[in-house]
């Protein structure tokens, strides 16, 4: 028996061909957390692009400081007169009340709080969707008449709501407002002219920092960022030794897209804001802490009050 083999000859356009390799680059964002929380390609509130840069007329009967001369209205009179509002909402002691917001164009709000002169202790949560709390608040104010609060929350997309619920008990109701912006405002303004005229102060994890604040101080502004992290920071308002005359607690999943800013009354005097960042050392905070308004009444009394005596 003979066996023979034959090769067949395949053609090249039938066989298999080998493609050849292709490189390609992104580039990659990288910067030091001390550089500018609102650079080119970032999320958040885009400080740098507020149209009306041009600062304000001081407020009547008033200072404010570089953080406000953007803003026309002063937030710290719009919290007193929260009763005057339309939209006011009174909340009973252990019930919840909600605020749904039909258009996804609503970038932020301005929560108010305010009680007859008791205290106040609520819990504010922003709901984004179904089992979602991108932030939450725990609030307590020893005298929520004289110290009505007032806080900026970011609510960037769509489905968001904000639901206050009082922790307290049926003698102790609160009044409460939201107010929605749905174009860059006063809100933006306000909180832009604090980013861009103060400078930030890193807050370590577990770090404490503290600052006093002269008796013509009438308000506060705080605002607190993050590189993109999570932000959780307690802040205390202090009249004394350990003597805490507000507290808000504050966790917040994205310091940057969601900057936490609220606004804090201080009447009297020994008045000084204490701010833990309650997180692990792998997530610092930028905290700027700024006078709000300044009574200019006090400031000439002061100085009209030395006389010489022969």
């Amino acid at each position: 028996m003979k066996i023979s083999l034959t090769l067949l000859a395949i053609p090249a356009a039938a066989g298999f061909m080998i493609q050849p390799l292709s490189k390609s680059t992104a580039p990659l964002f990288s910067s030091s957390y001390l550089g500018s929380l609102n650079a080119p390609g970032m999320p958040g509130p885009d400080y740098a692009n507020v149209a009306d840069k041009t600062p304000a007329a001081p407020m009547k009967g008033s200072s404010p400081s570089t953080g406000s001369a953007l803003s026309n209205v002063n937030l710290s009179e719009k919290a007193k007169n929260i009763l005057e509002t339309e939209n006011v909402v009174r909340v009973q002691g252990n019930s919840l009340r909600t605020w749904s917001f039909q258009t996804p164009a609503i970038d932020r709000v301005q929560i108010l709080m305010k009680t007859e002169g008791r205290p106040l202790n609520a819990n504010v949560d922003l709901w984004q969707g179904p089992d979602n709390t991108p932030q939450k608040m725990a609030v307590y104010i020893e005298d929520a008449n004289l110290r009505p609060f007032s806080a900026i929350v970011e609510t960037p997309g769509g489905q968001n709501a904000i639901a206050i619920r009082n922790t307290a008990t049926m003698e102790y109701p609160l009044d409460a407002c939201v107010e929605a912006e749905v174009q860059d405002g006063e809100l933006i303004a306000t909180t832009a002219g604090l980013a861009e005229a103060a400078i930030p102060r890193v807050i370590q994890g577990g770090a404490v920092f503290t600052k006093p604040f002269a008796p013509t101080v009438q308000s506060i502004q705080i605002l607190l960022q993050t590189d993109g992290r999570p932000l959780n920071a307690r802040i205390e308002l202090l009249q004394g030794p350990n003597n805490n005359k507000q507290v808000v607690e504050v966790y917040t999943e994205d310091g940057t897209e969601r900057p936490f800013f609220m606004i804090v009354e201080s009447p009297g005097v020994g008045n000084v804001v204490r701010i833990c960042n309650t997180a692990t050392m792998e997530y610092p905070i930028n905290a700027r802490v700024e006078p709000y308004v300044i009574d200019e009444s006090t400031i000439e009394s002061s100085s009209s009050s030395f006389f010489i005596v022969d």
